[in-house]
């Protein structure tokens, strides 16, 4: 049986430009066009940065949580308690990845918001 972070890591990289390496502080991080998607700690952890905005609408609307190191940044952390709580990480990082590749077409960087 596959562990929640082989879940979550294999959706993740099954999407174009998605590359994955060992996070600097343990863990796996998911990057695409050279910025930071998101990370994992083990199955019970995901940590993404977001502009402070969209940062401010997740954890308002419950979809996640202040960073649990760095609260006044646009990270935020999505812990993990079991499998119910997969398909909510991945929807933050699909949120991610859509968001730093939406002028992919253009060859514009993405800079901003959702």
């Amino acid at each position: 049986m596959a562990s929640i972070r082989d879940e979550i890591e294999r959706e993740v990289v099954g999407w174009s430009g998605v590359e994955v390496r060992p996070h600097r502080y343990g863990g796996v991080e998911f990057r695409v066009r050279g910025h930071e998607i998101g990370h994992l700690h083990g199955d019970r952890l995901a940590d993404l940065p977001f502009p402070v905005r969209v940062r401010e609408e997740l954890v308002e609307s419950g979809r996640a949580r202040l960073h649990h190191v760095l609260p006044q940044t646009g990270w935020v952390s999505y812990p993990i308690r079991g499998e119910g709580d997969v398909e909510g990480a991945l929807d933050l990082f699909r949120l991610n990845y859509e968001r730093l590749t939406a002028n992919e077409g253009s060859g514009e960087k993405t800079m901003g918001g959702v």
